[in-house]
């Protein structure tokens, strides 16, 4: 199936360790043909978000680490050594084709508890906004197993949707889903497209292909259910020649996931109904006529707040008249949301002591009822 990567707004690379990195050495050669299809991309128009493994795997090579697994602390002390080497890598390459990059480390609760993921969706959109490239790795200088993805597969997934990308690229040591492991069965068919992941499609997933993943086929299936339920289509697509991105938009042999909707259709929908709301912000006129026209919550239309909620989490947006006017996620804590009502966002440091976010709840955080 041909597609263009150039067609889509927003897209999460992944890039796994066996392909970045080989006898703990980074493949410089395969990461600067990468970073010119990146930079092709980002003429374009396109915005990248870069998700890497390989900071363990370049970490335990200069720390002189034997091969085989590693102790919890041996893992971390790599990843911390690791971390610096492949930031420098990206750093020197992407600048070299006039493109700036910031690193972003995250553990799993950075994208499930909703005050971080607020926290790192502003980062990257921030990123994305000054027109550099986030590259984004699992904290495993901290992360422990209970609290880590434990492959970059799913990670990205939750990137991706977190930052509401239209296309996650999944690059791999493989070309894409077959209906069996073709290393165990021969007679394995490519599978091109998948409209949807049933469970006969979940059963055709491998195991673990090298020694350096830690996913396999089961882990970027379960990406894909991750990704496209929000909106997001996927690829999996091989890694293992240079320029494995202009392969993939030429029509190299990969497989397409559908998504089931848009990023934005499926984040709204999350927000008006799959989330309790945890207070009431009442609106005055003139905030309502705002919501309508597309804008944003502002501190200076509100005119009452109820509940008891953190930030991050969905209230009810509510006239004076007792009308529910739309849903959202909440920029502050209800203490400080009450002392910011009826003020100017430019008086908001002022009275708490800290800059704060603009809006009460971004447009982007809202969904409204339809007014008919």
């Amino acid at each position: 199936m041909m597609q263009s990567l150039s067609g889509y707004g927003r897209i999460v690379v992944k890039i796994g360790s066996s392909l970045l990195v080989e006898k703990n050495k980074l493949k410089r050669d395969w990461l600067e043909s990468l970073a010119d299809d990146l930079a092709e991309l980002s003429r374009a128009g396109v915005e990248i978000i870069v998700v890497s493994s390989g900071a363990i795997a370049l970490g335990r090579g200069v720390l002189g680490l034997p091969p085989g697994a590693l102790k919890l602390e041996e893992g971390q002390a790599a990843a911390a050594v690791g971390q610096i080497e492949l930031a420098q890598a990206y750093e020197e390459i992407f600048a070299a084709r006039g493109m700036i990059t910031g690193q972003v480390l995250l553990t799993l609760r950075d994208t499930e508890q909703r005050r971080r993921y607020l926290n790192a969706r502003a980062t990257v959109g921030t990123l994305l906004r000054l027109k550099a490239v986030p590259v984004i790795n699992e904290n495993d200088t901290v992360a422990t197993t209970e609290i880590r993805y434990g492959d970059n597969d799913r990670l990205a997934a939750r990137v991706a949707t977190m930052v509401s990308a239209d296309c996650l690229v999944l690059l791999s040591d493989i070309d894409g889903l077959y209906t069996a492991p073709p290393a165990d069965n021969p007679l394995a068919e490519h599978i091109p497209l998948v409209e949807r992941i049933t469970p006969e499609i979940e059963s055709m997933a491998g195991v673990a292909a090298s020694e350096l993943s830690r996913g396999g086929m089961k882990t970027k299936i379960e990406a894909g259910k991750i990704a496209t339920e929000s909106g997001t289509a996927m690829v999996i697509g091989s890694g293992k020649r240079l320029h494995p991105l202009r392969a993939i938009a030429e029509g190299a042999r990969c497989t397409w996931f559908d998504a089931h909707s848009t990023p934005a259709t499926a984040r709204k929908t999350w927000i008006a109904g799959q989330l309790k709301p945890s207070g009431l912000i009442t609106i005055d006129e003139g905030a309502e006529r705002a919501l309508r026209k597309g804008k944003s919550l502002l501190p200076a239309g509100v005119t009452e707040i109820s509940g008891d909620f953190q930030r991050g989490d969905p209230v009810c947006i509510m006239t004076a008249d007792g009308r529910e006017v739309g849903r959202g996620l909440v920029a502050y804590d209800c203490d400080d949301a009450v002392r910011i009502i009826g003020h100017k966002s430019r008086e908001i440091e002022a009275i708490l002591g800290y800059a704060g976010r603009a809006e009460m709840i971004h447009r982007d955080d809202m969904v409204l009822k339809d007014f008919g």
